[in-house]
């Protein structure tokens, strides 16, 4: 009898495992799968954002090179606003960089005494 009950709680433990392990793997998976379309989601929101202030951009620097021209050739309006621009980028390329970690450096030697 006592050999029936430890098999039959041995059975019985095994099922609940097994459930519970399936339970919690798809719990996993559709919480993945959740998280993934809302990170999908951002991403399109943010490439559609980055499009809009590209064409903002753009159409500023058209309206600047606009506004310059009345003033001189069209050509040097144009060259400025490359130049500007150019300016801009490296200012920001430069300033996005990740600053180099200082190289160690050995502690100073202490003086040496005098030599007799």
């Amino acid at each position: 009898m006592e050999r029936i009950d430890q098999r039959l709680t041995d059975e019985l433990t095994g099922q609940v495992t097994r459930a519970v392990r399936e339970a919690l793997r798809a719990e996993l998976a559709q919480a993945v799968r959740e998280s993934t379309r809302k990170r999908r989601r951002k991403a399109a929101l943010y490439s559609g954002a980055a499009a809009a202030a590209l064409y903002a951009g753009a159409a500023v620097s058209l309206a600047l090179g606009l506004v310059l021209a009345l003033g001189m050739p069209d050509w040097a309006a144009a060259l400025v606003i490359a130049v500007v621009l150019g300016v801009a980028a490296y200012a920001l390329r430069t300033a996005a960089r990740e600053e180099k970690p200082a190289v160690p450096t050995a502690p100073p030697m202490p003086p040496q005494p005098p030599e007799a």
